[in-house]
């Protein structure tokens, strides 16, 4: 059954063609991405789908009666409203009845309200409609739900919106990308949730896990067309290269052809008759094949570094707090040279801060840090660019710097020559401001940063609104740039690229200094969690032991005080070992023999203490 047919639609703006003649079409159950790069028409096209936008032509049809729902990257909510009533505008009688009951609640004095309230819930059967939509509020980290829509940030709008989409469960979710201003594990639950059965949906994302994980169908838009691609990321990347292969093979046919037309054009009399006239007309079409550039769009970033000298950051008992709230107790670090640190943890634990005390702009509450004379920041932050929109892209870069010094030879870069390496053409470079997408924004104000021939970067949400070709591209730069990089970001792909360790803020000031990248601190946490969970059931079962003997027993023997005092020393020396040989596991990152000969001693012992532990806890009960 089709949800969705766009046929044949077009869109320009002046004498810029976005695309032309797309047409494709969304069937029931299908989770669909639309793959481009920045400034080809995505989020345009999405408002077409949207009615936002009118197609220049061609026609989008819904099938009938089914719901529709939207996700813009700034959705439009009711500044007036509290965040649960603009979670349950959608039209639906269950959202209204649960408003009505949340109202009553508060005003328990009216009775009356209150039972017409309840008495409309037990009608709809809306308690599970209430539990799923507490859960949606609060896997989107929005608990205060009586807070009004006025004063959040755009981010905490974002998630207001998307909860509202969820909650509203329509037949077809539109969704502009879905992930931007949610955290990690934000990410994750949001991953499963659309990923159930059943579920259709057609959104644009850069987020390479969620479009792996997810998708059974990328729509890639490249140079105005529109190719479809069955199959997740993997599938579309392999797709990919074997359409590349092909026009580089046809391009090389229409070359020897054109070689041999041209011969022939050449020798012809200026009078030509009809049938060389028509000759004449297919070799333009073939010198257009023949003329193709198949190159890659490559952002260059040879960018010169500042030297870096051996003292860098030093980090000693940093602290911060706001009020009551602790963000960081104690932590201590010191960078070294070409380290790639990721930092993760939830929005508001703390991340965005750090960096701005590391660079200065912000003053800790406690501790120092010490910066090494020769460090030189690059400091990429989430605000952005912040310049006059009316200024055309190259006067931005020329009021940095005229000429920028890059690595080895061929001279310094132009303002001009350096835009073009970021993917800037030359009427790009003349093109207000204003007129940008997010993603050529961005790409811009990352190109400033890079300007200032900066050692250390410090990157805060890079990847945000840019497209998947700049990614990987920037990815590349990174993993080959000798200076220090310590970058927060959402994109777990981007993450496991780049980072050797992460910092993990995990709550009350405490930050781990993790060996490893993002999902092999998921799965230590996952494995830490497990085992906690089996101490806690082996607990219950010992308490189950212990009240089956209490009719028997009533005072220990003997034997058993003393082996009762002597537990208590042999946990403390376990724990003592415990914790040295985690520390032994964290310092031997590198050495793969070593870390398994560690892992096994560590589990020798935790399972030597959880025994004793459980013998502890029953010999307790009777002292």
């Amino acid at each position: 059954m089709n949800y969705l047919s766009v046929e044949n639609i077009a869109k320009s703006y002046g004498n810029r063609k976005l695309f032309a003649e797309v047409s494709f079409g969304l069937a029931e159950g299908e989770k669909a991405a639309l793959v481009a790069r920045n400034g080809t028409g995505k989020t345009t096209l999405l408002n077409i789908l949207a009615a936002k936008e009118s197609p220049d032509s061609g026609n989008v049809t819904f099938r009938k009666s089914i719901r529709v729902e939207f996700l813009s990257q700034e959705p439009d909510l009711d500044p007036d409203a509290t965040i649960l009533e603009a979670a349950l505008a959608a039209e639906n009688p269950m959202s209204k009845a649960l408003i009505r009951y949340e109202q009553a609640l508060e005003n328990m004095e009216d009775t009356e309200a209150y039972q017409k309230a309840f008495d409309q819930m037990e009608h709809l059967k809306a308690w599970d409609f209430e539990g799923q939509v507490k859960t949606v509020l609060g896997k989107l980290g929005l608990h205060e739900v009586k807070r009004k829509i006025a004063p959040l940030s755009g981010g905490q709008k974002k998630r207001v919106a998307l909860a509202r989409i969820l909650i509203s469960r329509p037949d077809l979710l539109i969704l502009d990308e879905p992930t931007n201003h949610l955290d990690l594990d934000m990410i994750e639950w949001l991953e499963s949730y659309l990923g159930q059965k059943g579920m259709t949906l057609l959104m644009v994302t850069h987020d390479r896990y969620f479009l792996e994980s997810i998708c059974d169908t990328i729509l890639e838009m490249d140079e105005g067309k529109l190719f479809r691609h069955p199959g997740n990321y993997s599938d579309f990347l392999e797709r990919v290269a074997e359409r590349k292969e092909v026009e580089a093979t046809n391009v090389d046919k229409a070359k020897n052809l054109m070689r041999k037309e041209l011969e022939w054009i050449r020798r012809q009399p200026k009078a030509r008759g009809t049938k060389s006239k028509a000759r004449i007309d297919a070799f333009q079409d073939i010198k257009k094949e023949a003329s193709k550039d198949l190159k890659e769009d490559q952002l260059q970033l040879n960018i010169k570094m500042t030297r870096l000298g051996s003292k860098i950051i030093e980090i000693h008992k940093l602290k911060k707090s706001y009020g009551d709230k602790l963000l960081l107790e104690g932590f201590n670090y010191v960078f070294k040279k070409g380290e790639k640190i990721g930092i993760a943890g939830p929005n508001g634990s703390g991340k965005s801060t750090l960096l701005r005390m590391i660079t200065g702009m912000e003053e800790p509450s406690g501790g120092k840090i010490i910066i090494g004379e020769t460090v030189q920041f690059g400091f990429y932050t989430q605000q952005g660019l912040e310049v006059p929109e009316d200024k055309r892209v190259i006067d931005v870069v020329k009021d940095i710097a005229e000429y920028i010094p890059r690595e080895g030879k061929g001279g310094d870069l132009s303002a001009s020559q350096l835009l073009e390496r970021f993917l800037f053409d030359g009427d790009k470079q003349y093109t207000y401001v204003s007129k940008l997408s997010g993603g050529e924004r961005r790409r811009l104000y990352l190109c400033t940063v890079l300007m200032a021939n900066p050692n250390f970067l410090i990157l805060d949400e890079p990847t945000n609104d840019l497209d998947i070709l700049t990614l990987n591209v920037l990815e590349d730069f990174l993993l080959q740039f000798p200076g220090c990089v310590l970058v927060v970001t959402h994109d777990r792909y981007f993450m496991d690229k780049i980072c050797d360790h992460l910092f993990a803020f995990e709550g009350e000031g405490r930050i781990k200094d993790f060996p490893g990248n993002y999902t092999d601190y998921r799965e230590y946490q996952a494995k830490a969690e497990a085992q906690r969970k089996l101490r806690d059931d082996s607990m219950v079962k010992a308490k189950k032991v212990e009240k089956k003997q209490e009719q028997k027993k009533t005072k220990l023997t003997y034997a058993e005080k003393l082996e009762f005092e002597a537990l208590e020393g042999e946990i403390e020396a376990l724990e003592t070992q415990r914790e040295t040989l985690a520390k032994d596991l964290e310092d031997s990152a590198s050495d793969a023999e070593k870390l398994m000969e560690l892992s096994q001693q560590l589990e020798q012992i935790q399972g030597e203490l959880e025994e004793k532990e459980m013998r502890w806890l029953e010999l307790s009960e009777w002292i």
